[in-house]
């Protein structure tokens, strides 16, 4: 076995960019460092209704904790922007949805995971039996953390992981490893003195350098949260009914962003823009079939509909907006009627302006 670890990482590279993934790192496990600043956003409270940010006690932080026998990660992003895609255009269209650039196409998660378990069985193959196991955004794993000390890139004023060549536009996955490799060099930062993605959050979410609120960030707010959005944010989230992207289109390393080559990660079922009534519209049955193999669907059709309501009511005062919501009044969840009473309250407010 000794022999096949020879050139190991060189190979393991190899293989996962014919895998698809434009960058793999190594790192050890120890997160010291970063582990603090995780207790302290906890104790804040600013990780909201997500409960199972803490319910994992230190394993998120300590990798041998989660997987015994882990002394190595194998770190790797792929990118997910989309080249049709435009987003300042639908969010300058309020009767537009907006969505999140990376929800656009088919759920990360599988395609990722299967990527991963290939490499794995690469390694497999040339060093025989080990101790894995493979993640994306699926476990209690400090995925940015490790990327950075990975030197896949480092955490930014906004919280996302950026890279000097590749900007921010890209998933994250991990490969959890008993095997001894050699590990890469941590990434450096390179924020400098910009403020760019504070200055835009349109909720004010980004408190500070590499502070986030979650609470008031529009990705809890439309995916995460699960009860009312709070009124005195409803106005500030404009058109965007599933995650917002604001933070990322401001920075200026994303100029330096690649557009994916995945297939699955292009926009589907004309959800890049289609009008907020149109989506209104949907039953619960199109709901489902329309985000079948998407991470969107993971809101479920109440959050969807509340999300819509939202943006609705943001819209400029529309006699079609107005009777679409109308249709809702009697909608058998309070949560939904809730919504989409604000949201008549709020065209009828445009109206009399």
């Amino acid at each position: 076995m000794l022999n096949n670890l020879l050139n190991l990482e060189q190979r393991i590279k190899k293989w996962g960019h014919a895998l698809g993934f434009q960058q793999i790192g190594i790192t050890d496990i120890d997160l010291a460092n970063y582990e603090p600043f995780f207790q302290q956003w906890l104790a804040q409270g600013f990780h909201g209704k997500m409960n199972y940010m803490q319910s994992h006690g230190n394993k998120r932080s300590r990798p041998e904790e989660l997987l015994p026998g882990t002394i190595r990660v194998i770190s790797v992003r792929m990118d997910y922007f989309p080249e049709s895609s435009d987003p300042g255009e639908i969010l300058e269209q309020p009767e537009r949805g907006y969505i999140s650039r990376y929800a656009l196409g088919r759920d990360y998660h599988t395609l990722i995971r299967k990527r991963l378990e290939m490499l794995a069985q690469k390694i497999t193959e040339q060093v025989g039996s080990h101790g894995y196991r493979a993640f994306t955004d699926s476990a209690p794993v400090l995925e940015k953390p490790l990327a950075e000390k990975a030197g896949l890139g480092w955490i930014g004023k906004n919280t996302n992981l950026i890279n000097h060549q590749s900007g921010s536009w890209f998933f994250l996955g991990e490969i959890f490893t008993d095997l001894p490799l050699n590990i890469d060099t941590p990434a450096t930062n390179h924020c400098g003195s910009c403020s760019a993605c504070l200055d835009i959050c349109p909720t004010q979410a980004i408190i500070g350098p590499y502070q986030l609120d979650a609470r008031r960030c529009i990705s809890y707010l439309t995916i995460e949260l699960r009860e009312a959005i709070p009124v005195p944010l409803r106005e500030l989230m404009g058109n965007r009914i599933y995650g917002c992207d604001d933070c990322q289109l401001v920075c200026p390393w994303n100029h330096f962003a690649k557009f994916t080559k995945e297939k699955d990660f292009q926009p589907r079922h004309d959800l890049d823009g289609t009008e907020l009534v149109a989506l209104f519209n949907w039953t619960e049955q199109e709901f489902l079939k329309k985000t079948e193999g998407s991470a969107i669907r993971r809101i479920g059709y109440e959050c969807w509909l509340r999300n819509i309501a939202v943006a609705l009511g943001n819209a400029p005062q529309d006699e079609k907006i107005i009777a679409a919501l109308r249709e809702r009044l009697h909608y058998p969840s309070d949560l939904v009627r809730e919504h989409v009473l604000w949201a008549l309250e709020q065209q009828s407010s445009t109206q009399q302006n």
